[in-house]
């Protein structure tokens, strides 16, 4: 496995930029024109990737007692969950569009399916990248036709024990797959910062020896920019219009302007990481020449004067001899007159 997938032209990891994708999810309300409108409002804040979830509700959901609870719009919705997922279900023909819309776009789309055959509705089209989604990180029959497809894979491991991941990275491997990116992730909605555990990140690279990512649910861009300090070279994060509209995941996810923000801030941590070699930038070469000390005349000195270290301060600027060298100055005789100020040099004293 290599610290870096390639996906089409682009390389994620391996000091490369940061791909950062617009979770869409569900948050088109099952609505197309919404969905449309949300894939052009990600591309303008600056997302590289859009995904969405091509899911079939059967292939997780067959007790339609079962209920979720969320906030929506300031209230506790508590519904049925196999009704709140059907209502978002994309179609094959639903998922050609989107995709057309964001190659018309330049954006690259992606998916979460939930098995085989929507896993293939995904391939039909061409896709670049594909994911597999936390709660289906058990699921080692879908994790290697993911490997199969030869399609650069996102493993997200949210609730996940060591041995779990260990077993899906295991599956993906002997399918044949190479090209694996795995996703910290905390699967809570929003996860509140003593959960969030950023220090993660490194820690699955080093495990795995894969590119790490991050799936932030968090409030906020603090996290996602923290993570790609710490090496994620993906990071992904829930997308909406608007966070005033119905649905379970709105109220968390990030609006235009706050995705920007992320974006920006991503960036800008990682024009600040620079480089790990030790040494002065161009502007401290202007600095060291300012704000660096010489060796000076603490007062005025007279030809044929010896030098003692009471004879000098430490000054600016640093474009003479340096204090570190003053131990040598001591004992040398001035061959001209110095005034108080004076930047010592070489050339003031007679060799000894």
């Amino acid at each position: 496995m290599s610290s870096y997938v390639q996906m089409g032209g682009r390389r994620l990891g391996d000091d490369t930029p940061c791909f950062i994708a617009a979770e869409i999810g569900i948050n088109h309300n099952g609505d197309m024109k919404i969905a449309h409108q949300a894939i052009d409002a990600a591309v303008d804040a600056g997302a590289d990737g859009v995904k969405f979830q091509n899911y079939v509700t059967e292939d997780f959901l067959s007790d339609k007692s079962l209920t979720y609870r969320y906030i929506s719009q300031g209230r506790e919705i508590v519904e049925s969950q196999y009704e709140m997922f059907k209502r978002c279900e994309l179609s094959s023909m639903q998922l050609a569009e989107l995709k057309a819309h964001c190659d018309e776009r330049g954006v690259t789309f992606f998916s979460t399916p939930t098995g085989i055959s929507s896993l293939r509705d995904l391939l039909e089209l061409g896709v670049s990248l594909i994911k597999n989604g936390s709660d289906f990180l058990t699921h080692l029959d879908l994790i290697r036709e993911m490997a199969r497809s030869e399609v650069p894979t996102v493993l997200s491991t949210g609730m996940a024990t060591v041995a779990e991941i260990d077993d899906a990275v295991g599956a993906y491997r002997s399918a044949g797959g190479d090209a694996l990116l795995l996703l910290h992730c905390t699967s809570s909605y929003p996860t509140p910062p003593e959960d969030i555990n950023l220090r993660r990140v490194p820690t699955l690279s080093q495990l795995f020896g894969l590119p790490v990512g991050f799936s932030d649910h968090t409030e906020g861009t603090v996290a996602a920019a923290g993570a790609v300090a710490l090496g994620a070279c993906f990071v992904e994060k829930h997308f909406t219009l608007n966070k005033h509209m119905p649905g379970p995941d709105h109220r968390f996810s990030t609006d235009p302007e706050e995705f920007g923000f992320l974006v920006r801030d991503i960036r800008n941590i990682e024009s600040a990481l620079g480089s790990s070699i030790v040494a002065p930038t161009k502007a401290e070469m202007m600095s060291r020449h300012d704000f660096r000390l010489s060796c000076t005349a603490s007062r005025a000195m007279r030809l044929g004067e010896i030098v003692e270290r009471n004879s000098m301060v430490f000054h600016r600027p640093g474009s003479g001899i340096p204090p570190k060298l003053s131990e040598a100055l001591v004992g040398l005789t001035v061959k001209r007159d110095v005034p108080a100020g004076h930047r010592f040099s070489w050339e003031d004293f007679h060799e000894r």
